[in-house]
């Protein structure tokens, strides 16, 4: 796993410009914390910061061909990889036979010699996660590749005369071309709960959508997908659909657990991880070794836990309960308050997501999770993808959301508290047109889905959840793992994102996902002869929570400083009687999760705002004429 990042431009030279590079490159340190470089011509710069996984002494990057291009002086070829392709040991095999020759042991220069061997083509081959940038000096041509389900990120910045690239939002802020501003629509991509494929919220600056190439020229950019999710019949009875997701995984996760370092799981004691731990569990027996399974929980938390309906029981047992049933070596990271809340771990955090999007104390708890984890390991696999594959969501099944003409988890939200809207005064809101941007992207959302001629309408409505899922509402969580991942340097893998396994449950009927009569019933009968009888019956439970009213106390202080503030950037848009009924509430009672997510994504928004020195560029008449003074 590593950070990449990158300047194309026809109308400069680019060679005299490795200071700039060089920032670019420091901004992504902590993805990559073994190594860095550049690689530098008239018209192209890569950089490049490595976290050293597979093949250590070799495979330092930007990564050049052998070949030469037909200045004579220059490589054909020029690679700046991130990610982990899974199949690379038979690419190799079979570039071999090709003629292709090999000086590293690694899977990026079997990246290079496939786009050698194939051009663009050559990503249809690879299984895994990735964004890759390739610097053709033949064609004078940037190719820009991201992973089919995006589980590796990739932004790029279009210019007049070619574009700037990274893995992160900061890479391309650190160049001097770009400053970095927002209105009304990019405020509305960071106020709703969701992520659509291409957007983001700095004005100008784009995210390569999943499945998708970019190809930069002299003649511009052009976006092409290469991969999506197609509607095919299903014809596998249950006994062969259970078979073969059963299949999927016993060759999904010792692929995931290649490496050069040491590689741990995270268990939650949930049927997602419990799987993906005893699979691993399997494949390191074989080898004689055990498994580091890590659990997290919170100082007296599980002395005084309190049941939910997202939370109806406790983690810790049942990890525990899945540890010693497997045999892996467990251990559970204790958090506290005060890390939780300590200003510096929450600048570290924003910093580490370069974006207004947040999951409240769960994003600073995965941070020092992770970071806890990296002291062990570089390199952790997570069950991450499940609810999505299977449908493990109450929106797959619950009326109300099912019905609703929106994202369904919106619906969900709006009706426990987390209502975008709920601060804001209501010129803010109207003025900036979310509801109109809400319903908008919906609609087009819904146009992608595929469709498949005699599917009844209780089952074309599951497929639509099913995609708005995997494509508005899995990049969310991926984003999430992956930016608190690798602010401690900490590689996330997640056998449940593998396309082939995506590819085949998004066909499989609603009836064979539910066999047992509960959620992700299929992946329960797969699995069943691998895990204690208390997981495979456990209803779901999301991610733990911190429960602390103190805490909530705490974050109350933020909003109000953020609504009251003079120099804040929302003063003049939050509403102070919404902010003072939230503020009044803890005085006596915890805010509800969804609550406490409203609250913190709003100071989280003006944060990012103050942070990014972000230019608000918004039509105060318009607002003004709505009632914001």
């Amino acid at each position: 796993m590593c950070g990449i990042t990158g300047w194309v431009d026809f109308s400069r030279d680019l060679s005299a410009e490795a200071g700039t590079l060089d920032a670019m490159v420091r901004t992504l340190i902590r993805r990559g914390p073994d190594a860095g470089g550049g690689w530098l011509d008239t018209h192209a710069a890569l950089g490049h910061r490595r976290l050293a996984i597979i093949d250590l002494e070799h495979g330092a990057q930007p990564m050049a061909s052998p070949e030469r291009g037909p200045r004579g002086d220059l490589p054909r070829a020029v690679i700046s990889y991130g990610g982990e392709i899974y199949n690379y040991r038979e690419l190799r095999g079979e570039l071999a036979l090709y003629g292709h020759r090999f000086s590293t042991a690694g899977d990026t220069e079997v990246a290079l010699r496939a786009y050698l061997q194939w051009g663009a083509d050559f990503v249809h081959r690879l299984n895994g996660m990735y964004s890759i940038a390739i610097w053709d000096t033949a064609r004078e041509e940037l190719l820009l590749v991201r992973d089919r389900i995006g589980v590796k990120p990739l932004y790029y910045h279009p210019t007049p005369q070619g574009v700037l690239f990274g893995s992160e939002p900061k890479a391309i802020l650190a160049n001097p071309l770009v400053t970095p501003s927002a209105g009304a629509e990019e405020l509305c991509d960071a106020l709703l709960f969701l992520r659509t494929p291409g957007r983001v919220p700095f004005r100008g600056m784009r995210e390569l959508k999943p499945g998708h190439l970019l190809t930069v020229g002299r003649g511009g950019l052009r976006e092409e997908r290469y991969w999506a999710l197609e509607a095919r019949p299903h014809t596998d009875d249950l006994p062969t659909t259970t078979a073969t997701v059963r299949e999927l995984l016993d060759d999904i996760v010792p692929r995931q657990m290649i490496a050069d370092v040491p590689l741990v799981s995270l268990l939650s004691g949930g049927l997602d991880s419990s799987t993906v731990t005893a699979l691993a569990q399997r494949t390191r027996a074989a080898g004689g070794g055990r498994i580091s399974t890590f659990a997290v929980d919170f100082t007296g938390h599980s002395e005084n836990f309190r049941g939910d309906a997202i939370r109806p029981t406790p983690d810790g047992p049942y990890a525990r309960a899945v540890a010693e049933h497997v045999g892996s070596d467990h251990r559970t990271i204790t958090l506290d308050r005060s890390r939780l809340l300590d200003p510096a771990v929450r600048r570290t955090v924003l910093a580490a997501w370069d974006l207004p999007f947040n999951f409240a104390d769960l994003d600073v708890s995965l941070h020092q999770l992770f970071g806890a984890v990296r002291e062990h390991a570089p390199v952790a696999l997570s069950g991450e993808g499940a609810d999505e594959v299977f449908g493990g969501y109450l929106w797959f099944s619950d009326p109300g959301a099912r019905a609703a003409e929106t994202f369904p988890w919106l619906k969900l939200g709006a009706h426990r508290g987390l209502d975008p809207r709920a601060l804001f005064r209501p010129g803010f809101v109207e003025g900036i047109d979310l509801a109109t941007y809400q319903a908008d992207l919906y609609r087009s959302a819904l146009a992608e889905v595929p469709r498949l001629d005699g599917e009844g309408p209780e089952e074309r409505r599951t497929r639509e959840l099913g995609y708005l899922t995997l494509t508005r509402w899995l990049p969310i969580l991926l984003d999430k793992k992956d930016r608190m991942g690798m602010a401690n340097g900490l590689e996330g893998r997640v056998p449940f994102c593998d396309h082939r396994l995506v590819e085949y449950l998004f066909n499989v009927p609603w009836g064979m996902k539910t066999v047992t009569g509960q959620e992700k019933g299929l992946l329960r009968e797969a699995v069943a002869d691998l895990l204690p009888q208390s997981v495979l019956r456990r209803t779901k439970a999301a991610y733990p929570s911190i429960q602390d009213p103190a805490y909530d106390r705490a974050l109350i202080g933020d909003l109000t400083a953020e609504a009251l503030g003079d120099d804040t950037p929302l003063a003049d848009y939050l509403d102070p009687v919404a902010v003072r009924r939230l503020t009044d509430r803890t005085t006596s009672d915890s805010l509800s999760e969804f609550q406490r997510i409203l609250l913190e994504s709003t100071v989280r928004l003006g944060a990012w705002l103050r942070a990014y020195r972000v230019d608000l560029d918004l039509d105060t008449d318009r607002l003004s004429l709505q009632g914001v003074n």
